[in-house]
């Protein structure tokens, strides 16, 4: 196992092993930050579901208030009107069967997929190309729809899709430490309060076991639970 660098181990020694609150936590975070490039903030939260059970997946999508940061290439597959709707929107990429076709070449310049329903018969035979790289459009995520325009606008204001993994842990960006501890904190809560109301019926006792934050190369920071209660 590789051993942490000096800069992280720095970094980590001034992080007491206590939860913070979370504009202390981001504070932390930032303060702490090494790395010569703007780093993206994320949150995880661990939750008591066990996702090997259909009905305690936790799945979902949210456009942060202020955004992710990142600028979304959009690549969309349609036919018709939806085309000329899907570039009108801004769509980098924008294609039919061809476009089928280039992606089960290899074509992945793109962050994010959109289908319209009549195409999911040939995107649905993609699923070993996107599935693993999380870009298979999904009709619970937005991303396989008849308003492509719609789909397009949020991906791009910043939607971010969260998914618990088969550890029962959710991993979400919440913006570039450049955008300040009140903005990070304002997008980490509306996430935070996203996953709660996507709590299962089929979840027992404590749902949210633990919430930690981290920058891309820095150590992370638990989060008080109490959070959740604001």
């Amino acid at each position: 196992m590789a051993k942490p660098g000096k800069k992280y181990r720095a970094a980590a020694s001034k992080i007491e092993d206590r939860p913070y609150e979370l504009m202390e936590a981001i504070s932390t975070i930032s303060s702490n930050a090494f790395a010569k490039f703007d780093e993206t903030v994320e949150v995880h939260m661990r939750l008591g579901v066990d996702p090997r059970h259909a009905d305690q997946m936790v799945r979902g999508t949210i456009v942060l208030p202020h955004g992710t940061g990142k600028t979304m290439k959009v690549a969309v597959i349609a036919a018709g009107e939806k085309i000329k709707e899907a570039e009108a929107a801004g769509a980098e990429i924008v294609g039919g069967d061809e476009l089928v076709e280039r992606i089960a070449g290899g074509f992945l310049d793109f962050d994010a997929l959109v289908a319209t329903p009549d195409m999911m018969k040939g995107v649905g035979r993609l699923g070993k190309v996107l599935g693993p790289r999380g870009l298979m459009p999904n009709p619970k995520t937005g991303t396989v729809t008849i308003n492509v325009a719609l789909a397009i606008k949020e991906i791009k204001a910043g939607k971010v899709e969260y998914r618990v993994d088969k550890t029962g842990i959710i991993h979400a960006p919440v913006g570039k430490l450049s955008f300040g501890a009140e903005k990070l904190a304002e997008n980490a809560k509306a996430l935070m309060d996203a996953v709660q109301k996507a709590k299962p019926s089929a979840a027992k006792g404590k749902y949210v076991k633990a919430i930690h934050m981290a920058s891309t190369m820095g150590p992370s920071v638990s989060v008080s639970l109490s959070v959740l209660e604001k």
